[in-house]
């Protein structure tokens, strides 16, 4: 059994639907906040990584699981050496844990204090481990669909600067692997797209998707934090702004890691744009 948390998430409703599609037995584990749409078949539980009595209740049977921390557990919650125990505990014997690859990249920043303890934590245990350190989502930019239908506006700051974004399918494609095959143990896979792309262009791509023009308007910094304080604990906020607005040379490398695991190039976000380009019309 594997169970998958954040399981109605952008990368755990894909890495469900694949597992379930791969015959995977799946258990799909959410916070009870968003309405579930899953396979038929695919169980789920309800369960909160800061309820530790959940966690235990909805891993009974598992040998396998996908570790998701969000949300205010970005920023506080059990100890990761507890979660790992629990994990352990209720028989699981293999872990993949989405890590970020800003947790490499800026290593003194306070927003991904806990995401290092929980890489951390797995490599000192004995369970097989492999931690996943995505770039920037792609589905980031879903917070622009009410202003492409309703306007054919793009918001964002940093207009002009660019990151190598990742599609949550692909992430959800590399976990899977990670989870069904040998071979991944202790492995840290950095995972970006094919190509740095900046706002501006992934508004020009969208564009090209729906056929329609649409307008790229500049945010300052501040109107930019103003916005992602809305669903992002302020530190998370501030490092995310620092990437967006300075990244690193490592920011901006493009890694072949998901072809390396996959035997495919990873998604472009024009590629992510026309398959999601009904939701922005």
């Amino acid at each position: 059994m594997i169970v998958v948390t954040g399981a109605t998430g952008n990368i755990g409703r894909q890495l469900v639907g694949q597992l379930h599609a791969a015959g995977e037995p799946v258990r799909a584990v959410s916070r009870g906040a968003t309405p579930v749409d899953l396979p038929a078949g695919v169980e789920h539980v309800t369960a909160d990584l800061g309820d530790l009595d959940s966690v235990a209740a909805a891993l009974v049977g598992a040998d396998a699981l996908f570790l998701l921390i969000t949300g205010e557990q970005l920023m506080s919650g059990p100890e990761p050496q507890q979660v790992v125990k629990t994990a352990s505990a209720a028989g699981v014997r293999r872990v993949v844990f989405v890590s970020s690859q800003g947790a490499v990249t800026r290593p003194t920043a306070a927003g991904y204090t806990r995401t290092r303890a929980f890489e951390q934590a797995l490599a000192e245990s004995e369970l097989t481990w492999t931690s996943l350190r995505p770039g920037a989502f792609f589905s980031n930019t879903f917070a622009w669909i009410e202003s492409v239908r309703t306007a054919r506006t793009v918001a964002a700051p940093f207009g002009d600067i660019g990151l190598p974004g990742v599609d949550p399918a692909d992430i959800a494609a590399v976990a899977a692997a990670a989870l069904r095959e040998d071979g991944h143990d202790g492995h840290a896979y950095t995972l970006t797209g094919p190509a740095v792309v900046s706002p501006r262009d992934q508004a020009a791509a969208l564009a090209a998707a729906i056929e329609s023009p649409i307008t790229f308007v500049d945010l300052t910094p501040a109107q930019a934090k103003q916005n992602m304080l809305q669903f992002m604990p302020e530190a998370v906020v501030d490092h995310t702004l620092s990437i967006l607005g300075t990244p690193t040379p490592d920011e901006q490398q493009v890694s072949g890691d998901i072809e390396r695991v996959l035997g495919r190039p990873a998604t472009s976000y024009a590629e992510w744009a026309r398959r999601h380009q009904a939701m922005f019309r």
